[in-house]
């Protein structure tokens, strides 16, 4: 994938944050686009930062939800024909104790930040096996899909996920000998609408951990402080993509922790609490 002109991106998530700063880059490379997300006026938004002449569809997508993924798969392919870099992008965030965090809450994120990438995996591999062309899938972890901070059990367990879910897609694509690299991505702290997450909570989950909003203070200062932007973010992914890397960690600060993590597992000694090394 090193030659990005002409090739079909498909990006959830794409009404802001990481998934904007994708498109107006994939778009910058002269990639044709399929830009998925539940913020109709994100959406828009983003198409109006892309470059003249840019080949583009948009498509209302909770990704939660496997018919949305693949109406968002059928799209793709009926405009294009292919799709080559798919971006499971799309993401949510709750904090608080383990013991008070609600069961919307478990549900709600496991559904997006988990569930997104499966249906993204089910709705475009087979398609890109099919299409026989070389393609690439990044799948959108964190930094807590490696380290394991206290506040951070639902969206922790549903990176950690997604980062063991695109090892074995990894692996399994290796041994069918398919034409098809999987990046993870795993960035720190950035200042995105992630801290904002509550904007697109569905009234069905409504039920918030009642500590929830003390751990998700620090947490919005803590992102609002990184000192990447979204765009960095992009770029690096990118260059992961080009370069054919399988984790793309965007902040080398946070290796520490994994270090810390690793040898905390290998030594079965318990865990240190990650949050004193400085991720930014």
């Amino acid at each position: 994938m090193q030659n990005l002109a002409g090739k079909v991106a498909v990006i959830t998530g794409a009404a802001s944050g990481f998934g904007r700063e994708l498109a107006v880059q994939c778009a910058g490379a002269g990639m044709k686009l399929a830009l998925a997300d539940r913020d109709r006026d994100g959406l828009g938004a983003t198409l109006a930062l892309l470059p003249e002449g840019t080949e583009a569809i948009t498509h209302i997508c909770d990704v939660s939800k496997p018919c949305d993924v693949d109406n968002l798969a059928e799209a793709t392919y009926a405009r294009f024909g292919a799709a080559h870099l798919l971006f499971n992008n799309a993401g949510v965030a709750v904090s608080g104790p383990t013991w008070t965090t609600t069961l919307d809450e478990w549900k709600w994120v496991l559904d997006v930040n988990l569930m997104g990438v499966v249906h993204g995996v089910r709705s475009f591999v087979p398609r890109m096996l099919a299409q026989g062309q070389p393609a690439h899938v990044v799948n959108t972890a964190s930094a807590a899909g490696l380290v394991s901070p206290p506040g951070s059990s639902v969206y922790c367990v549903s990176k950690h996920g997604v980062v063991t879910l695109s090892e074995c897609l990894h692996h399994e694509l290796q041994l069918e000998g398919a034409q098809i690299g999987v990046s993870v991505l795993c960035p720190a702290f950035v200042p995105t609408g992630i801290g904002h997450s509550e904007r697109n909570r569905p009234a069905e989950f409504a039920d918030a951990n009642p500590q929830g909003e003390i751990y998700a203070e620090a947490m919005r200062k803590a992102i609002a402080a990184g000192k990447l932007t979204a765009a960095d973010v992009a770029r690096i992914t990118l260059e992961g993509v080009q370069a054919g890397r399988f984790y793309i960690i965007t902040h080398p600060t946070i290796k520490k922790a994994i270090e810390i993590r690793m040898q905390d597992i290998l030594e079965e000694r318990s865990p240190t609490n990650t949050l004193r090394v400085n991720p930014r």
